[in-house]
């Protein structure tokens, strides 16, 4: 969340200013925003990936003697993905549980049962890249885990997937902001940043699934001729 974007939002959810007005509960209070924001609908708007690199940074600071986040590094990020990881399992249970009535209502104008339908078949067939790589884009890791259980996408598929993805997300955004945070220009674009690193993951993978459908679109005008 850059500079730009935090500015609009009330002070309050400025990463820097919940972290400090946690004082020593800090850690408890990051466990829980992230939580909130993996699971709960009504906590899509914190600030997810830029708490998690501030968080690092506090940690880095503090190991270096100054006034931080006193807590071992790899213990902070196995408690952080625990949170992420139950807060989807608790999201996916409310997708589960609620969806299905919300979306069967023939006369809906906006939660309409044909887009159940649509995510359904969606989640099963990308519901494994899907569930990670929505991990590291805001919002979207808030309401893919609900749909995914709307979808019913299979539970031991999307407990597997939601686990390595709430591991790689907290490793790599805490990691980052223990080592890089003090870069200026990193600090202050951390979800711009997340976001063009997912862009070039998916467009990465997306390469040779292009090239192999442009070589059988070739060969099949090839046959034809």
């Amino acid at each position: 969340m850059t500079s730009s974007d935090l500015a609009l939002l009330p002070g309050w959810l400025d990463p820097s200013v919940l972290i400090g007005n946690m004082g020593s509960w800090a850690v408890l209070g990051i466990l829980l925003i992230i939580f909130a924001e993996c699971g709960i609908l009504i906590g899509f708007f914190l600030p997810g990936d830029t708490l998690l690199f501030i968080a690092g940074l506090l940690v880095a600071t503090s190991h270096n003697g100054g006034a931080g986040i006193d807590i071992n590094l790899g213990l902070f990020i196995g408690l952080l993905a625990l949170a992420a990881f139950i807060g989807n399992m608790v999201g996916y249970g409310i997708g589960y549980k609620v969806g299905p009535a919300v979306f069967k209502r023939p006369d809906a104008k906006f939660l309409k049962p044909e887009y159940i339908e649509k995510s359904s078949a969606f989640f099963a067939k990308y519901g494994k890249i899907t569930i990670v790589l929505a991990r590291f884009v805001p919002i979207i890791r808030t309401v893919a885990t609900v749909m995914a259980g709307a979808s019913r996408m299979d539970p031991k598929i999307y407990t597997l997937y939601s686990a390595i993805g709430g591991v790689l997300w907290v490793g790599v955004v805490t990691v980052a902001g223990y080592f890089l945070g003090q870069i200026e220009f990193i600090r202050d674009n951390v979800d711009l940043i997340v976001i063009l690193a997912v862009v070039v993951v998916v467009c990465a993978g997306a390469v040779p699934a292009l090239l192999h459908w442009f070589q059988r679109r070739k060969a099949s005008g090839t046959a034809g001729a």
